[in-house]
């Protein structure tokens, strides 16, 4: 990379693959979940994911650019590390808060990666794609804000009923 516009591709990549891997690996996560409002999140924003899939492939198309993914090590670390959490935890509790956590780390993940790909996209000249980095940077700050609800209204709370 060597120009900024070469970065803004190179990372459009990076999401694109991201959110395809996200497209397998949600499932599993929603498979896994014991808590009924957690599987329902996860699996909205598995919806949600495979529309920005589609919204990514519009920001090529504008780009005049064919949609490919580039292997994302960030997003595979995060993957496996919810795929360790599923293997590693015992009991549905510590199993659902730890997962709502990971899921929170994916989300805060994307939000830093469309953040700079929507300001890259308009500084260089890019004003579709702007707009449509921005609707998925949108989406992805209004799911972290549900995960973020869910975990203090109930998911981090749940083994205190537990215990009583």
């Amino acid at each position: 990379m060597k120009t900024l516009d070469d970065a803004f591709k190179h990372t459009l990549k990076d999401v694109y693959y991201a959110e395809k891997a996200l497209t397998k690996a949600l499932p599993k996560m929603a498979a896994a979940v014991t808590d009924k409002k957690l599987k329902a999140a996860i699996e909205e924003h598995l919806e949600e994911t495979r529309g920005q899939v589609k919204i990514l492939e519009q920001v090529f198309k504008s780009l005049g650019e064919k949609p490919q993914g580039e292997k994302c090590d960030a997003i595979e670390g995060l993957i496996k590390e919810s795929e360790g959490i599923v293997e590693e935890a015992d009991g549905g509790v510590a199993l659902n808060a730890a997962l709502l956590a990971a899921a929170q780390a994916v989300e805060h993940y994307e939000i830093a990666r469309y953040g700079s790909l929507r300001e890259w996209a308009k500084v260089l000249g890019h004003e579709e794609a702007h707009e449509l980095l921005g609707s998925i940077l949108d989406q992805e700050k209004a799911a972290n804000f549900k995960l973020t609800n869910l975990a203090v209204s109930s998911v981090n709370g749940a083994h205190l009923s537990r215990a009583a």
